[in-house]
């Protein structure tokens, strides 16, 4: 579900919608799947619980797919959530916030802050 989530979540799929097939290559070739793994009967399945709870809409009579706000909202979330919390790079590495007396030691620690600052500052702003 978050692999679908992180796809709907295109900026393409929101100007007119993607049909099932569409989504279904693209979580295969984003997330290098095998059809075996996830077919497009388990992709119709996870799109009806979205749409169920309201977080997907069909693009008028056509059966294209796009998220709703509530979706974006809820999408983005789970996304994040996934990504800060059950990352490997957040709960091993870099748990420590940057002081005075501790600055990073390297470009890429200080990336990794810095993109942890950002995503801080959007999920403070859904929340509002």
């Amino acid at each position: 579900m978050l692999r679908l989530m992180e796809v709907l979540l295109h900026p393409g799929t929101q100007l007119a919608g993607w049909r099932s097939r569409q989504i279904h290559q693209a979580i295969l070739s984003s997330f290098q799947l095998t059809t075996d793994r996830y077919t497009l009967t388990q992709l119709r399945y996870d799109l009806r619980k979205l749409k169920a709870h309201a977080l997907l809409q069909r693009d008028g009579h056509r059966y294209a797919y796009r998220l709703t706000n509530n979706g974006i909202r809820v999408a983005l979330m789970f996304v994040l959530f996934h990504q800060r919390v059950c990352g490997p790079l957040a709960n091993s590495l870099f748990h420590r916030q940057p002081t005075q007396l501790h600055q990073p030691t390297t470009k890429f620690q200080a990336a990794y802050q810095k993109a942890d600052a950002s995503i801080q500052q959007v999920i403070d702003l859904l929340a509002a």
